[in-house]
């Protein structure tokens, strides 16, 4: 009986599974996305990922440590010199499973497996990370951080009120009629006649 035994055989003695999945892990590697049964991938995932993780430490007891997994050269040459690069920032899970129907022979549960980070369509749209900020209530440097952005929101509303006021006073002067021609002005001193000051000094004496 294999009661509590979590790993699945896939009906092969170990070293046929092992030289399977170590085959299959290196198409992976190469390919980038293989194309096997659900219960395959699942178990390639298991077997992949830690050897992807190990990719990371460029070191010659990581590579000799993967080469006695994959047992190729080639295989782990590009391991370790460009998806090792391409996931660097990824904490795990590097490989996606999509699954796509049953087969035709046999009806079994076919799965496409890849690598996440070389798939452009599900990567192209990824919004570029932001930094998460702790929020502190009453901090002044934030405050003096805000003062630029709020004398910026309010540099456009002046404008606008500007705007306004030039508009109201270019209409209310186009509604008040010219009165220069209706008023008649008073003369000045220099302009009254001459036979009135004389008047004027008659009296005096």
């Amino acid at each position: 009986m294999r009661h509590g035994k979590k790993v699945n055989h896939l009906s092969r003695t170990d070293s046929h599974r092992r030289a399977m999945l170590a085959n299959m892990a290196s198409s992976l590697i190469l390919h980038k996305r293989i194309t096997t049964t659900l219960a395959k991938a699942k178990a390639l995932r298991v077997y992949v990922e830690p050897i992807i993780t190990r990719s990371k430490d460029d070191t010659t007891h990581s590579r000799r440590t993967v080469f006695s997994y994959l047992q190729n050269k080639e295989v782990v040459s590009i391991l370790f010199r460009d998806i090792a690069a391409k996931v660097a920032d990824r904490p795990g899970g590097y490989t996606r499973i999509l699954k796509m129907g049953n087969r035709l022979g046999d009806n079994a549960s076919m799965a496409l497996i890849e690598l996440v980070d070389y798939n452009e369509i599900y990567t192209s749209g990824d919004a570029v990370a932001e930094k998460k900020t702790t929020r502190r209530r009453g901090s002044k440097a934030k405050k003096a951080d805000d003062a630029p952005a709020v004398a910026a929101k309010a540099a456009p509303k002046a404008e606008k009120e500007e705007v306004v006021e030039a508009v109201a006073t270019e209409e209310i002067q186009a509604e008040v009629p010219a009165t220069e021609e209706t008023q008649v002005e008073a003369p000045s001193a220099e302009e009254t006649p001459a036979e009135d000051t004389q008047s004027e000094e008659k009296k005096g004496e």
